[in-house]
């Protein structure tokens, strides 16, 4: 099973991918900081809590999400999620269409590990159709 750290505290085990979608866990530490507001233009999220708790901002609403939710993200929306409790939070994560999605992580996760693909300076433009900064 392919694993990547994509952020501190924040590890991706890829489930399954074709071209049709990609699946994931993801495992967050506790405590996490927010990531960037962010939105996938041509893809759809869907998230189901398996452990712990996230907080979340959709559209500028902000929520929580508590083991054995689950949360649809639709394309072009801004959205946050991230651990800001105590115990360690587990997501089974789906992307549909998969896209470049996961050659965007590994990339990311490159990037962070020193060893860069490309150029990281360009990372965001090289993917943007599938991951923008809102």
């Amino acid at each position: 099973m392919e694993r990547l750290t994509v952020g501190a505290g924040t590890t991706l085990s890829v489930i399954a991918h074709d071209e049709g979608r990609l699946e994931l866990e993801a495992r967050y530490d506790p405590r996490g900081a927010e990531p960037p507001a962010h939105l996938h233009p041509h893809q759809d999220e869907h998230f189901e809590l398996l452990a712990g708790a996230m907080q979340t901002r959709v559209d500028g609403r902000e929520g929580e999400l508590r083991a054995g939710e689950e949360l649809e993200i639709p394309a072009g929306t801004v959205h946050q999620m991230w651990n800001a409790g105590d115990d360690v939070a587990v997501m089974r994560w789906t992307t549909t269409p998969a896209g470049r999605t996961l050659d965007w992580f590994r990339e990311v996760a490159a990037a962070l590990a020193g060893t860069p693909q490309g150029d990281p300076a360009t990372l965001l433009d090289r993917y943007a159709d599938v991951f923008r900064l809102a």
